[in-house]
């Protein structure tokens, strides 16, 4: 039914797409409705391409429902429905909609979850919905439209929320909601107290759970909501609970009206008679009738007409039903569409379920509203259609269709009676939603016994009035101030014990706050240059920053003087080094609750340019705050030191991470306050992070005293800051835009704020504080790039609201780089590249390799992704997630990776990899198993993926294992032959989903428990030992191949749980030899003995690397190899 456009159609999609751009905030539509504006371009474009055969865009309604678990909804033939609404709408020369309409039945499951599961998969099959029946998930579907920019029309939901165009801009009802029908007719007959009774399918319990939240958030005290079960013992039990309710008036009934066949009703009633409940006390009102125009003037079914005991109790109904125009009921309409030939098949009208009708009436609403939309010469798009659903008429399939401004439709009801004796059906009341108002038509109610149901007082249905239902005043009086001093007793509770709660979590437990000396071990800096240099992997991991204002490395006392927390600022942490930021003293002995707050916010900052935040130090009289700790000083430091060369590369690099940092920062609504070159910190691997945000919210929070900082200090803060009270605390964001400008001159001319100025500081501040002038710093056009310096000037305006934000700094930027990637290492190379001709080269070589791997990429998509993802990639479509209920995964590292890597030159550690991961390469080939990444060097292979293949794939993984395992016990590195290359190994087995990440550099990539699981297996074994999970056990062992395991014991994986673990150490019949454990520990770091080949082995190529330097590198460059 789909029909593809053709070449002229495809043309004028682009020429529509160039002409009218879609907005940035729309995603962009499959297609436009023109413009009425000539275009020569338009003009010529048809002249060439219009011709008969020409075919115009289709715009496809899907049809959601459960049509295929619920007979009775089959009855309402959608694909009928939809076919003859279809058929008419393209016929229809009133409707010039520029498009032609199609449809597809998309099934609905009667269980909710699984309803919302299946229609997260229509987002490809149809441009718009008509649906869905089930109201349990309309909030997600109008979302989920919302997401799609798909406009999704109901005619069975319920929930004011949903009329709400900001938060569902694509919804709209085509109905009126039967809630208010309900409120109407409850209000004429003031019957306040209602229950709800449902059949035991989702989509009616979610119905009526709908029905009572929307009675309830009217004031109606809704006394009961039960749902029958499909036995009678159930059924009777249900009833006997809403007999129990004293003062019900009324009984809504979710479920299918036995008019049309419902048997669940039919029992309920049945039931209701037998227990006297229909002896006019109750009024049985059905929900279902009021989604559909009844044809109650051609009679009940023939299978009620013998039914006496069901006659009698009908005679407790009422029925309100959509009214039908006089002479044009159901299934007179029905019969019409079967004689002019557009509908096809032997149905008769009678065993049709009016929903047909219903369905019908909401694609012509839809259809409208697309007229709307191109009157309006408006991007067809779910909001745009949602929006022009108002103000609709129309004839619809039995009777008139209009909608009021805000898009929800507007229809007459009709309220049906029995005499009690036949199954005629009189209209006695009509209930107008276009004014809420209900109307005697002349024919009275008969109710059993001549008894109807009592009234309730008239305040139910009062605006802004309470009906205390019996209380009296002075009784709500002492209710109100017993709650209230409950309330008051309830939180006076629950802030001590919220407050017990911090103080523990922050003085115990792995996560703790708040140190002590006892947790601490204070470092004399001075030894920290010669540490760094020793320990590589303290230098090549790069985990360390530094949060103080002063930050040089040199020791204020000699090397033999004592360490204590007096005379210094480093301290061991948890095996780390970490810096002291200490704060003013002050006079208090605990933490606040509002400081615990501010170090929780930011224990949370985890951003590359962002020092992250460890603890609070509080003990012997300091307090500081406590961060990593860097081995390059501040950016200050880094700035003074004349003997680092610093390019535009460097200093770009630098600002870089310095706006990353600041863009984390204000995304997440935290303003720092203090941003200056000391609070901007360089680790070793010359990556810039900012700290000491938060400093001012710790101080105010804790109520330190203020104290004045000096002018020095103040050169970074805005001018707006500094005329109003406490500058040193006070901040914004745009307050920060402008120290970052100050930043940026520092970096830019490799000096002071206002170097070029020949004042003091506090004369600087002066004239920052009263101009005109303005006081700003002075920049040639030879010191930076003009752009550079035009970013400066937005920054630092003297009008805060003209400053640009961090994010539209972040693109100004990239556009001064030109794109280009702004990394120091890379800057450093090149500098290194003049005096190495081999270098040169090695990289023309790479190159001319990476043309020849260009030509190869469809060839390696196969090889990273599985051949039928890549197939579907390829041709851009999506690939579903799938799920697997049972693989087993395989994870491995390289112990000691981080301390071979600090001693390795770069191409050592590419070659280290590339050899080892070639040599795994070779070994997996051999087995059925899948490779689904390498990061670093961690190596993930799975087995029962994207094909499953049995418990067979724990015995692959298992095989692998052993080989890789075999094989690198022999393997050795070309720059260091002497150092063994030790792996440990991991093994788990269950479930997991699968799916294909992005379209962009799509990853296949694994998600679930088990893959948690099976990392923490390999994080927690031993080099040269295959550490497998019980799981995997269990399957090996009924394999019965042999499999060698031996008990490990009870193992604690890092943050989950302890549980039995085992080694596989081998398999009958496998004879290859397996390397021996070196040594029983875990933990990852090498020997000595190997450390000691390491570091002997790193010792002679820097002194290779110094002999060349010698012969005609500067001492700046010397230094930078150093540092390389």
């Amino acid at each position: 039914m789909h029909h593809q456009p053709n070449a002229f159609h495809r043309i004028l999609q682009i020429w529509a797409k160039r002409t009218y751009p879609t907005p940035d905030h729309q995603s962009p539509p499959s297609f436009r409705l023109l413009d009425p504006r000539p275009g020569w371009l338009l003009c010529l474009t048809l002249f060439f391409f219009l011709s008969p055969g020409s075919q115009a865009a289709v715009f496809k309604v899907g049809v959601v429902g459960p049509w295929s678990c619920d007979p009775q909804y089959a009855k309402a033939l959608p694909a009928a429905a939809a076919r003859l609404a279809v058929g008419r709408i393209n016929r229809d020369p009133s409707l010039s909609l520029g498009v032609v309409f199609d449809y597809v039945i998309l099934e609905e499951d009667c269980e909710t979850s699984k309803a919302l599961a299946r229609f997260l998969g229509y987002y490809t099959r149809a441009s718009a919905f008509i649906g869905p029946a089930n109201p349990g998930y309309c909030d997600a579907a109008s979302m989920l439209g919302k997401s799609w920019n798909k406009a999704v029309f109901s005619w069975a939901c319920v929930g004011y929320d949903l009329l709400d165009p900001r938060s569902h801009p694509t919804f709209a009802h085509t109905t009126p909601l039967p809630t208010l029908v309900l409120l109407a007719f409850m209000h004429h007959f003031r019957w306040a107290h209602v229950g709800i009774i449902s059949s035991p399918e989702d989509y009616w319990v979610e119905t009526a759970s709908k029905v009572a939240n929307a009675l309830r958030s009217h004031g109606m005290p809704v006394g009961i909501v039960v749902s029958i079960g499909n036995d009678s013992a159930s059924l009777r039990k249900a009833m006997a609970k809403v007999k129990r309710i004293k003062d019900l008036r009324m009984v809504i009934l979710c479920m299918h009206s036995v008019l049309i066949g419902g048997q669940a009703q039919k029992r309920v009633l049945e039931m209701a008679q037998d227990m006297h409940l229909t002896d006019g006390s109750l009024a049985f009102v059905p929900y279902d009738t009021l989604l559909y125009s009844l044809p109650y003037r051609s009679g009940a079914s023939p299978d009620l007409h013998n039914n006496s005991k069901l006659l009698r109790a009908y005679d407790a109904v009422l029925t309100i039903t959509v009214q039908s125009e006089e002479g044009l009921a159901f299934n007179q309409a029905y019969q019409e569409a079967m004689v002019r030939g557009e509908l096809h098949g032997v149905v008769k009208p009678q065993q049709v379920s009016p929903l047909f009708g219903t369905i019908y009436n909401s694609i012509l609403f839809l259809a409208h509203a697309m007229q709307g939309v191109r009157n309006s010469g408006e991007w067809l798009s779910g909001g745009n259609l949602a929006r022009r659903a108002g103000n609709l008429a129309f004839q619809g399939f039995s009777h008139h269709v209009q909608s009021n401004g805000s898009g929800l439709g507007l229809l007459s009801y009709v309220v049906l009676d029995t005499d009690g004796l036949s199954w005629e059906l009189h209209p006695t009341h009509r209930v107008e939603m276009e004014n809420n108002m209900v109307r005697y038509l002349g024919h009275p109610i008969h109710f059993p016994q001549g008894v109807s149901p009592s009234t309730d007082s008239s305040c139910w249905f009062s605006h802004g009035t309470i009906c205390t239902g019996g209380v009296t005043p002075i009784v709500a009086i002492m209710i109100c101030v017993f709650l209230f001093m409950m309330l008051f007793c309830s939180l006076g509770i629950s802030y001590f014990v919220r407050r017990r709660i911090i103080q523990q979590r922050l003085t115990r437990g792995p996560e703790k706050l708040l140190l002590t000396l006892a947790d601490v071990t204070f470092i004399n800096p001075s030894l920290s240059n010669q540490k760094l240099s020793i320990d590589g992997s303290k230098a090549s991991e790069g985990r360390r920053s530094v949060s103080e204002t002063e930050r040089s490395l040199k020791s204020p006392f000699s090397s033999q003087s004592p360490v204590t927390y007096e005379n210094s600022n480093v301290v061991l942490f948890e095996g780390d080094w970490a810096w002291l930021k200490r704060l003013p003293h002050g006079n208090f002995n605990s933490i606040n609750t509002s400081t615990s707050d501010v170090l929780e916010l930011m224990k949370d900052m985890r951003q590359e340019n962002v020092n992250p935040f460890m603890a609070f130090f509080h003990d012997c009289g300091v307090f500081a705050i406590v961060t990593e700790f860097c081995s390059r000083g501040s950016l200050e430091d880094l700035l003074i030191n004349e003997h680092v060369k610093l390019d535009w590369m460097f200093k770009s690099s630098i600002l870089l991470d310095l706006i990353k940092g600041m863009r984390y920062l204000h995304n997440r609504k935290v303003c720092h306050g203090r941003l200056k070159s000391r609070n901007c910190v360089v680790d070793g691997r010359f990556v810039l992070k900012i700290t000491d945000y938060g400093y001012n919210n710790v101080l105010e929070a804790q109520r330190f005293p203020y104290v004045e900082p000096p002018p020095e200090e103040l050169l970074w803060t805005a001018p707006e800051i500094l005329r109003g009270p406490c500058p040193g605390l006070q901040g914004s964001l745009p307050a920060d835009v402008y120290s970052f400008a100050i930043v940026m001159q520092e970096v830019v001319l490799r000096g002071p704020p206002f170097c070029m100025m020949e004042l003091s500081a506090h004369e600087i501040i002066q004239r920052l504080k009263k101009p005109p002038p303005l006081c700003r710093p002075l920049l040639l056009a030879d010191q930076a790039p003009l752009e550079c310096i035009q970013l400066m000037k937005q920054c630092w305006n003297e009008q805060s609201e003209k400053r640009p934000a961090f994010d539209e700094i972040f693109m100004q930027f990239k556009n001064i780089n030109q794109g280009k990637k702004t990394n120091i290492i890379d800057s450093m190379l090149r500098m290194l590249e003049q005096y190495s001709s081999n270098l040169e080269e090695l990289i023309r070589e790479r190159t001319e390799e990476l043309e020849v791997e260009k030509q190869k990429t469809e060839k390696l998509l196969t090889q990273m992704l599985p051949p039928s993802v890549a197939k579907a990639l390829k041709l851009g479509s999506t690939v579903e997630p799938e799920h697997f209920e049972s693989v087993t995964l395989y994870f491995s590292d390289i112990v000691g990776f981080t301390t071979i890597s600090a001693n390795s030159e770069p191409i050592d550690v590419v070659d280290l990899l590339n050899d080892l991961y070639t040599l795994f390469d070779a070994v997996i080939c051999n087995h059925d198993v899948y490779k689904v990444e390498t990061i670093g060097d961690a190596y993930m292979v799975a087995s029962g993926l994207p094909v499953p293949n049995g418990n067979r794939h724990a015995a692959e993984i298992a095989n692998m294992s052993l080989d890789i395992l075999s094989a690198v016990g022999t393997f050795k590195m070309k720059h260091m032959p002497d150092v063994p290359v030790r792996i440990r190994i991991g093994l788990h087995s269950g479930p997991c989903v699968a799916g294909v990440v992005g379209l962009t550099m799509p990853r296949y990539c694994l998600f679930g428990d088990t893959v948690t699981t099976a990392s923490k297996m390999e994080a927690t074994g031993v080099p040269y030992r295959i550490h497998i999970h019980n799981s995997t056990v269990r399957i090996l062992r009924t394999l019965k191949m042999g499999y060698k395991v031996q008990l490990r014991g009870m193992t604690e994986i890092k943050g989950m749980r302890t549980e039995e673990t085992y080694w596989l150490i081998g398999r009958e019949g496998f004879t290859k030899p397996l390397p021996d454990p070196p040594w029983p520990s875990s933990g990852p770091e090498l020997k000595d003995k190997d450390f000691k080949l390491v570091l002997h082995k790193a010792v002679r190529k820097i002194s290779a690397v110094r002999q060349v330097a010698q012969m005609g590198m500067s001492d700046e460059g010397s230094i930078m190899m150093h540092h390389h």
